[in-house]
């Protein structure tokens, strides 16, 4: 019996080249994926960042009171709500109260609004305030429905 028609085991270069093929395929399909998990894993950070300005700017606002005086100079000679109207952080990024920047918040703007408004029932329009704030992320996507968080709140007068 002759060895010459008897296949030894292994594999050719042929099989060898469409196997690395196929896996360099798979192996690029899961780096994609991981690459888009990983970038929009980021996402919520930005939000939560972004919606713990919005409160605190919000609490500070509603914190004042109503008393109908006019704003007078940087945000911590503000009195009264409406001295809020307005107020605009800039492109620099959050500041605290005496204009200070907060190191790591440059990437925000926060924006706020306060208006005499009539959408409360049984309230007259001058006794009601709507507050808005909005704060944006500067450095993210504009088209991104992340990018902006607005929230609304009330001031009435306790009188």
């Amino acid at each position: 019996m002759s060895n010459r028609f008897t296949r030894c085991a292994g594999v050719t270069l042929v099989e060898l080249i469409v196997a690395l093929v196929i896996m360099g395929v798979a192996l690029a399909g899961m780096v994609a994926v991981y690459t888009a998990t990983t970038r929009s894993s980021v996402d919520p950070v930005v939000v939560q960042q972004m919606q713990a300005i919005a409160d605190n700017m919000m609490e500070e606002v509603l914190m004042k009171p109503f008393a109908k005086g006019p704003g007078t100079g940087a945000r911590i000679n503000y009195d009264d709500v409406r001295d809020y109207h307005g107020y605009d952080s800039g492109t620099q990024g959050i500041p605290d109260v005496e204009g200070n920047v907060i190191a790591g918040l440059e990437r925000y703007r926060v924006v706020v609004s306060v208006v005499e408004s009539a959408g409360l029932p049984n309230v007259p329009s001058a006794d009601a305030l709507l507050v808005t704030v909005t704060v944006s992320n500067m450095k993210g996507d504009p088209n991104d429905p992340n990018a902006k968080i607005t929230l609304t709140g009330w001031r009435t007068n306790p009188s």
